[in-house]
């Protein structure tokens, strides 16, 4: 048996742990909010990730290629 080795059992304790910790009622609203918290987080990873893809900073030398010379 492994250290991290989790098994139905367990599974059980934990589930009835909770139950006795936070009633019937409260646990669907915690599961709720997890879940919201997951979607939310993934989104704005989501949206991070679309913004720099889409929208390449510029360096300030690649700039001064594209404007012409004043003299």
């Amino acid at each position: 048996m492994t250290l991290l080795a989790i098994s139905g059992g367990h599974i059980a304790i934990l589930a009835v742990a909770l139950l006795l910790l936070f009633g019937g009622k409260k646990i669907p609203e915690l599961m709720g909010g997890l879940g919201k918290g997951m979607k939310d987080f993934k989104k704005a990873i989501k949206e991070d990730d679309d913004t720099t893809i889409d929208s390449p900073k510029e360096t300030p030398s690649s700039s001064a290629k594209r404007e012409p010379l004043k003299e």
